[in-house]
């Protein structure tokens, strides 16, 4: 983190504002506690990690490093207190899109820059967690790909190694990519290597405060191209440089995905024409964009959706709350969720009209154990009672019922915007009062780490064994 400071430290000098002393500070500071930890545990890198540590290994990066990358906002020119400074870096690297900062349009390059940094590192961070350390501790049914395409047995800090090494290649394949489509639309160079970031990491920081307002047609399609392309498995990805040509969509959670977006752009685009004066192609382009953003958890709005009517409106609350492909830059509750709870309905529904057959969910014609049906089962029970927890916590603090519910609900599945006057499309999170953004960065935490990996720690018999 302290040498990705770098970048923008640069693109500040080139501006000439006088802002880059901020990120010196914060490099120097940042790559000098992370050195001085490297090396503390040196030695123990080549030794196996209990599942103590696997648990405190997974959280604490996500726990420690908002601190350092709050450093920028707390220093830099925004002069944000910690509550907001913390908000914004734990929403970066979550890969939230929820933000308190305003005036985005006049704010250092360097800045803006630093927040799509934030967004790329935590959106590759998270494809090494999902596919290295949530299948070992056996997290929400994600253990279903625990050797799906790294089949590498042995100690788990080199494996993600391996994993990273070759997830990396791709991940910085598209985002190259992604730039220069968004180049070829008429950004930018900087809104469109900002942009790229933060549309592959499927982040949703925008450099505007009209968020993706700020561009419209082709932009548009390019970044729902980007954001499908993040939102599928990072390992078929894999499995295609390696030769296997139909391992993507062979995938169940690939076809579930894209049929599931096409389905809903068609209809809200079907929506928007019987209620706006629209032109087929930019209904179609407003809803393609709009859904896929917000299902993804990119969280971009290229438009105020709250003006699209409630039916619209409550369409977009519960596609929040989808999510993607395991193993991609997508948050949220994921397809294979529940494509499982699907297979487990089904099968229970086969038993009671007959009951003396044999029904067993299944998932890519695979059996589903116990184990894995369990997990998944108590991963929706948590979300959900978490959810309201949290939504009852917000309302506590003084929030109205749509903002506390919308509030909760974007930060747990990570999308970014909310709803409502205050945290919808149209507004940010920076008016929410002080107790209000604790919460919510505490629920973007636990969001993005599956809820369980978080859990497990607050009881007591994770630190007895």
């Amino acid at each position: 983190m302290g040498l990705a400071m770098i970048f923008p430290l640069a693109v500040d000098i080139a501006e000439g504002r006088g802002h880059w002393p901020v990120f010196a500070e914060s490099a120097i500071l940042t790559t000098l506690v992370g050195g001085l930890v490297a090396l503390a545990c040196r030695n123990g890198v080549r030794d196996s990690l209990t599942v103590q540590e696997t648990f405190l290994l997974t959280t604490g990066v996500w726990v420690f490093l908002p601190l350092f990358g709050a450093l920028p906002f707390m220093l830099g020119e925004t002069e944000a207190r910690a509550v907001d400074a913390i908000f914004e870096a734990m929403s970066g690297l979550t890969t939230t899109g929820s933000t308190v900062l305003s005036g985005l349009d006049t704010l250092p390059k360097g800045l803006l820059l630093w927040r799509g940094i934030l967004q790329w590192m935590g959106g590759i961070g998270i494809i090494v967690v999902a596919m290295v350390f949530l299948p070992e501790l056996r997290i929400g049914g994600m253990q279903l790909f625990r050797s799906e395409a790294f089949d590498t047995m042995g100690k788990i800090l080199p494996r993600a190694t391996q994993i990273a090494s070759s997830i990396s290649t791709i991940y910085v394949a598209l985002t190259l990519a992604c730039t220069l489509a968004y180049l070829a639309t008429g950004m930018s160079a900087f809104d469109a290597t900002v942009h790229a970031l933060t549309t592959v990491s499927t982040g949703g920081f925008a450099n505007y405060d009209a968020s993706f307002g700020a561009f419209s047609g082709s932009a548009e399609w390019v970044a729902t191209l980007f954001m499908v392309l993040a939102a599928l498995p990072f390992v078929r990805y894999v499995q295609l440089l390696n030769g296997n040509h139909r391992a993507l969509f062979r995938d169940s959670q690939v076809r579930a995905f894209l049929m599931t977006i096409a389905l809903l752009a068609v209809v809200t685009a079907g929506v928007l024409l019987t209620i706006f004066p629209h032109h087929p192609e930019q209904a179609l382009r407003e809803a393609a964009f709009n859904i896929t953003s917000i299902m993804s958890g990119t969280g971009y709005a290229s438009v105020d959706y709250m003006t699209w009517g409630p039916f619209l409106i409550a369409l977009f609350f519960f596609i929040g709350l989808i999510g993607g492909c395991a193993g991609s830059t997508t948050c949220s509750i994921k397809i294979f969720r529940y494509q499982i709870l699907f297979a487990s309905v089904n099968a229970q529904l086969g038993r009671i009209h007959s009951p003396h057959a044999v029904f067993t969910p299944r998932f890519e014609g695979r059996s589903i154990s116990d184990d894995i049906l369990n997990s998944v089962m108590t991963f929706f029970v948590f979300f959900i009672v978490t959810l309201g927890v949290v939504a009852v916590a917000l309302g506590l603090t003084g929030l109205d019922f749509i903002t506390s519910v919308s509030g909760a609900a974007t930060a747990l599945a990570n999308v970014g915007p909310g709803l409502g006057d205050i945290i919808g499309p149209a507004g940010n999170f920076a008016p929410l009062n002080d107790a209000a953004k604790w919460i919510l960065t505490f629920a973007m935490l636990i969001g993005r780490l599956e809820l369980m990996a978080v859990y497990v720690m607050f009881t007591v018999n994770f630190w007895r064994t």
